[in-house]
This record gives C-alpha cells, structure tokens and sequence, in this order.
C-alpha cells in the first residue's frame, strides 16, 4: 500500500511529505535545516532527547520537536520565530557549560556538527563562568576507540547503536545528573564487530578512533568514494587520504546495500596495507626482484611450455580480472581450467537457475519480509552486514527469522525455530524442509509451520551448501517454489558466498563450464578440486592463482602442498607474501581495493565501482594492465589497455550486463536484473539437475564441521590495530561430548584424522549438536583445512594438557 502525500508549510514554503514522516526529514525535503543531535534515522525511532530540534507549530501551544513529530496534511511550521531561537540559543548554552573547549586539539574540530551549530544556532557567548566539570580523559573504551567523557552531550546515539542496532547491549548510561556518563558495566573493553560506527555517529569529539587520533585535519585530507571488497557484503565507504594514502575508512551511506553501517574489518582494515609483508613489485622465485619486462616474459614462458596444460584460480579480483584471466586461459593457452571457488560448488545449469531474476531478492527487501530463513551460514562471520540487516527487519519491522545450520549462530537468540544438521546434511535437510513445507505428510517441522503461507519468505543461504553439489541446488529450488518465492514481490533468495565477488567472477566467466554471461556449457574444464588433483597426477603442469592462497582459504591443506609442489611452474598474483607466493616462480603484487579500479556484483546482482583512490606502493601497476601485457606476450590481442576498456569489453562479453554503463553505476550501483538487458540471461533447461545421492555417512569419532572467523587472515595478522582480535584455535564441542571425554573448558587438545592433526583449546558451548565439534578454518595456527579432504569427516580427541594440571 503506497503511503499518502501531505503537503505542510515550513517557513512560508510548501513543502510535499509523506504522511507519519517525521517533521524534520520533510523540512529538508523544503531546504530547510534543522539542526539536531541526537536524530539519526537509521538507528530507529527518535527519542528527542537533546531538543536542538524544537520548532514552532500552529496550533500547539508549547514548542515541539521536529525529529519526533510525524507530519500531517496542512501541518503549518515556522523554525526561524523569536521563540524558536530563544530556545535553540538555550539548548546550545547549556551543552556548552560543561563542554570543553578545545576545538584546536580535537580531532573532530573542522568536521563536527557541534561547532557548526553552535555557530549557527548558538547565543555567541556564555554566562558561565564556573568550572567546568572533568572526568579522566581520554579513557580507552576499547583498544580501538578512546571516549573523552568531558565533550559528551549526552546525545544517547552509541548508547542506542550498542543496544538497538548490534544489539550488543555494552555500552549504557551510567550514574546521574550532571555526572551521567556512558561506559560499560565494570568499564570492561567495549569489544564487538560493529563498534567503529559510534565513532562516525558521535556529533562531538566524544568518541575517536585511535588508529586516526592526530593524523590528520579536515583541511588536510580528501574524501574518495569506493567499495569495501573484504567481504562479500560490498559496503559503501569513503577513505580519507592524506598525502595520497588512507588514513580512516568511514562509512558512505547506501540504504541499498549497507544501510549506512560498516564492520569493524572494513573499517580498520587498510592497516594492512602498510605491512612490511606488502609486495611492492614483481619478483622471481627466491624473493629476487626484477623488471616488469622481465617478469611478464618469465610467466608467458612458463605458461606457453604447459602447451594448454595450465589452469587458473581466482581469488580477489574485480570483474574485469576475472574476465581477463578467462580469455587469457581460454583464448591465449587453450585450456577451460578456470575456477573461482574454493572448493567443488554448482554446475553452470545450477547456476544459471539460481541466477534468474524472479528469484533473486534485493538486500534491502530483507527490511520489509514477513518470514526470514537463514541456512547454512552465520551472516556475523561471513557476511556481516547481513547480520545487522536481519536484526533490523525483527525488531522494527516484525519479520520472523527461522535458522537452520551446522552450528550455533550469533542470530539464534532472535529466532522462533532453530534446527540443526549433520556437517554436510545440507541438502538432505533442505530436501526434508520443501517436502515439509508443500504439505507432504508425516513430515513435521517447526521450520516449514513457520514458512508455510507466508507471504514474503527470505532465503539467505550460504555458498558452502553448494560444496554437497548439485543435489543441493535442486533442494534450494525446491524450497524456493514450495514457499512461492519465484516472482513473488519481496520474497527470494540471497546467496552469501565464500569470497567478495563470487557471482561477479562467476558471471565474468571464471567457471570451469561456463564463460562469460554463463553462456553455452564449455566442455573439458575443471574445478577447483578436479585442478589440484590434475598438478598432482602431472596432468596440469602449470597454475596461474590470481588473488587465491590455496594453503591459507583451500579445504584439504596437505593436499594442496603437495599439488603445488608438483606443478612445473606457478604465476601468483598476491597482495602480502605468504606460503603459497614462497612456492611461485613468479610473483605479481596486487592492488588494494583502495588502489584498484574496477567493478564487483554484489550478491543481490548490484554492480559497484571500485575507485582507486590513494597511490600504489613501490611501483605497483594496475592488474588490469599486466593482465593486458601479458596476454599480448602470449599472443593475444585483447585490446584492453585500462579499465573502461576492459570494463567495456566485459559489458560487450556478458549480455545481461550490455545496458549498463559507468555513468549508470555511479555511486550506488545498479542490479543487472533491473535493467533492460536483464532478459538476455540463458534460460534454464527444463531437465533435472545431476546430482550424486546423498547419505547418512557415518564414522569413528566426532563430526567435524569448519567454519570461516570473521577476523581470521591477514587483515588481523598484518594490521597492528587489529591483532588482539587474532583468532587462536578453539574446539567447539557440546557438554555431553564434552564431558564424555573429560574436557574442560580451556583444555588443550589434539584434533587429528587420517594422520593429520592441529592443536585447539576447548570451547563448550550449550548449543553445540551432541556427536559434531567444530574448528575454524583459516586460522593461523592449527588451520582446521588441514583437517579436510574433500567428504565427511570424523575426528578423535586426544587431551594433551588440562586447566588444572
């Protein structure tokens, strides 16, 4: 039902609002300013706390507040009256009796709302001449943000971030009076995922980050629009740069996709790019660095002696990479090798499938669905934004959320109905959960009562489902069409994958059967896993890895090692060195998302532009021109020599991207699916998927299951800032199995199956299933990929020391 346009008069002009919106925003509608401190839309309902807002209305006695106050037709509002600035001129007075003033030695001087309203609103001058209160400053709140109690107003905006938004509940209003102040029970470290963003939303210098204290003024600095490509959630950011490199990443508001947020991996992230492990230039096997020429000229060589028995992985790469290195394996070395999974995934005919428009949900439609079943991910670790998305539609919106997974999520406690399954019981779960949910007899579940009849049902799932194959993908389809969701407004399915641009790589052609725009099946090409076994068997004698680190992200890391070892020659693009580039004949530095210039596709299909935005290390070139040079070196033309031309080679390439252009990307992005292009997308087949059976497989020992750590990586590791929040090894075990095997929390234990093993300290957990344990994958001590070889597997325990020895 679309909402009712009012009209209202604002200072004499009318102004057009939509009914029951609030006064304030339709006064901007009018180029009217407000001024206020404590409104912040996206963190919920207004609270009218600071009264910066009163304004004057016809017919009300006493002054309002403009952020609480909902519009009505005819509504008749004067913000400029003597009244109205007699109160404002009061408002800012007060702030200022206790407010410190010490604009030039605070960071926020020059880019803070307080200074510019008290400028604008503000009496000129104080009556006070009495000291000032004091609180001991700054005091770290966390080791990554500093509070400066003595400039707060007591605006309640990071209060209300902690408990309405991340809904972490730390931070809160404590004592009373003129000494309330905000803090944490026991001022115990405010330590959460999102907290960065109270940093962004404090009007005043209250709150600051420590990674940006006295680096840099606003006079100093420059703004650059991007994208944030550490996780697949494509946050909207700005870096601030000063002397051409970034000195803060702050959030760029795009309701669209990140609803004005951003993780605290994205945010204090870019240390990392400044760690001595940086590749600043291209070097030859043993570290020695060497011209462009030469090494262009040492990874062709290596790659036409393969004589087409080269592969390529890819990793962390835009599109228009993607789409080079495609053409570069296809059309320069004649092979279909290429991949840009981790591990096995869907068919091109699966693909294509899930790929239809009629099913795919936009992000921001998650606000407004009656039903959100969330499988086989937990969004907090591997798509965090998702997370904060999903805890918005409950809590102001009503949406019911229903979680089914291998392990305990950081959204249990906001769900109506959780079920567990097997490590690798995906498909079969799902498979029972469609029968469930079209009303197939004896069938019961608390899941499908309450998906069945619901209107607008929400599927985000993650992409390791697509690791039990193809199965899998006919079990999401069927869940799809039994919950009514094809065409349906507002209902669909959102994929979360394993790395950033997994559906742009995919579109762009980095699949073993399909090329770009997952036109007609490709035969002869293998995966990810089919390509570590063909370097194995001396089937491949050469791998190009652009942006992958197999040894680090790869499930079955012995395997790998072995699969590298054997290969004749490797080309690696890496941004850091690490175990994989220690094994390449040639190494390529990779640029950073705040270097590189590109675009990626969002989950939902949003094509974004990646802007580079400060200057290469050492003399790093952009991948798109290497990419080119040495296509050229092999032999092939591509005509690519920069980014608009690779990115119009890519829109010409894929026709469901042909309508889109830079100019139409802008700053928000564009679906692919909402353009005229759209339609060119291959129809499905009308056949069934193929597909293995699936078993109750069953072993010796415990289950084990692995998942991603949100902070586990490089992004930890190589940044200062961040390494307290590194990751070490923790066994997630159930109490029952726990104390079966005598375990206590804290123990040290060895985890091993079919020879291999990794150290872990025990966790327990309540909600773990009985007969499953769980190991994070990427860790850097005791990866749990050590672990994995490609089936189930079943581990034994082996206790090494206890908490009480």
């Amino acid at each position: 039902m679309s909402a009712k346009e009012v009209t209202i008069v604002v200072d004499g002009r009318e102004v057009s609002a939509v009914e029951g919106e609030m006064l304030h925003d339709a006064a901007r509608k009018g180029d009217v300013e407000i001024p206020v401190f404590c409104y912040e839309p996206k963190l919920g309902e207004p609270v009218g706390a600071c009264r910066m807002c009163l304004v004057e209305i016809e017919g009300i006695p006493k002054l309002q507040t403009s952020c609480s106050t909902p519009v009505r037709d005819g509504m008749v509002v004067h913000t400029r009256t003597e009244q109205v600035k007699h109160a404002q001129n009061a408002v800012v007075e007060f702030l200022l009796v206790n407010h410190p003033l010490d604009c030039p030695v605070c960071d926020k001087g020059g880019e803070c709302p307080l200074q510019d309203i008290t400028m604008g609103w503000g009496p000129g001058k104080s009556r006070v001449i009495d000291e000032k209160r004091h609180f001991q400053k700054p005091i770290e709140l966390s080791p990554l943000v500093a509070i400066d109690r003595e400039r707060c107003i007591l605006c309640y905006r990071c209060v209300r971030f902690s408990q309405e938004v991340s809904e972490d509940s730390q931070l809160q209003l404590l004592d009373r009076g003129d000494r309330t102040f905000v803090g944490t029970f026991d001022d115990r470290p405010y330590v959460a995922p999102f907290h960065g963003n109270i940093t962004d939303i404090c009007p005043v210098g209250a709150l600051t980050s420590y990674t940006y204290r006295f680096r840099a003024r606003p006079w100093d600095i420059e703004q650059a629009g991007s994208v944030c490509t550490l996780c697949p959630s494509q946050c909207n950011v700005s870096f601030t740069v000063r002397d051409e490199k970034v000195k803060r990443v702050i959030t760029r508001d795009n309701h669209d996709v990140d609803d004005g947020w951003l993780c605290d991996r994205g945010r204090y992230g870019f240390e990392m790019f400044e760690a001595e492990e940086r590749i600043a230039g291209p070097r030859l096997k043993g570290g020695a660095e060497v011209e462009w020429d030469e090494a262009i000229a040492a990874a062709a060589a290596g790659l036409r002696a393969a004589g087409g028995e080269v592969a390529a992985i890819v990793g962390d790469a835009s599109n228009e990479e993607g789409y080079l290195v495609g053409r570069l394996l296809r059309e320069g070395l004649g092979s279909n090798d290429v991949d840009s999974r981790q591990s096995r995934g869907f068919s091109r005919a699966a693909v294509v499938r899930l790929a239809q428009p009629d099913l795919t949900i936009k992000v921001r439609e998650i606000d407004d669905a009656d039903v959100i079943l969330v499988a086989g991910t937990d969004p907090l670790h591997s798509s965090p934004i998702l997370d904060l998305r999903v805890r918005k539609a409950i809590r102001r919106n009503g949406a019911r959320l229903v979680v089914a997974t291998e392990r305990p999520t950081a959204l249990d406690g906001g769900a109506e109905a959780i079920a567990r399954y097997a490590p690798g019981g995906a498909t079969h779960f799902l498979s029972e959960l469609a029968a469930a949910v079209g009303g197939a007899e004896n069938v019961a579940s608390p899941l499908a009562e309450s998906l069945r009849g619901a209107e607008k049902v929400v599927v985000i799932w993650g992409e390791r489902i697509a690791r039990e194959g193809d199965g899998a993908a006919t079990a999401l389809l069927d869940l799809a069409d039994a919950c009514g969701v094809a065409g349906a407004e507002g209902a669909g399915l959102l994929e979360v994958p394993d790395v950033t641009n997994a559906r742009g790589l995919r579109e762009a052609g980095c699949l073993p059967d399909a090329g770009p725009g997952l036109g007609a099946e490709l035969a002869g090409g293998r995966s990810t896993e089919q390509i570590r076994a063909g370097l194995i068997s001396g089937e491949i004698k050469s791998l190009l890895l652009f942006g992958a680190d197999p040894l680090r992200d790869f499930p079955d890391t012995p395997a790998w090692e072995e699969a590298l070892t054997a290969a004749d020659h490797i080309v690696c693009f890496s941004m850091h060195e690490n175990a994989t580039t220690a094994k390449a004949d040639v190494v390529f530095p990779l640029e950073t998302h705040a270097e590189k210039d590109g675009t990626v596709t969002h989950p939902d299909g949003r094509l974004q532009r990646v802007r580079p935005s400060a200057s290469r290390p050492g003399i790093v070139q952009s991948n798109i021109v290497i990419l080119s040079l040495l296509a050229e070196t092999l032999d092939l033309s591509t005509g690519i020599d920069s980014q608009p031309t690779a990115f119009a080679a890519l829109t010409e390439a894929v026709p469901f991207y042909s309508s889109i252009t830079e100019e139409k990307i802008g700053g928000q992005g564009i679906r692919w699916q909402e353009t005229e292009a759209a339609s060119t997308i291959p129809t499905p087949d009308g056949g069934a998927l193929s597909s293995e059976p699936t078993t109750s497989a069953t072993g010796e020992g415990l289950a084990l299951g692995t998942y991603r750590d949100l902070w586990a990586g490089p992004i930890t590791e190589l940044n200062p800032p961040l390494q307290f929040l590194t990751p070490q090894q923790r066994l997630e075990i159930s109490p029952a199995d726990a104390a079966r095997l005598d375990l206590k929390q804290g123990d040290v234990v060895r985890v091993g199956q079919n020879g291999s093993s990794v150290e872990a300290h025990v966790l327990i957990k309540e909600r773990m299933s009985e007969g499953t344990v769980f190991l994070a994958e990427g860790v850097q001590g005791g990866n749990a990929n050590a672990l994995l070889n490609g089936g189930p597997v079943w581990v034994e325990i082996q206790k090494l020391s206890g908490v009480d020895a």
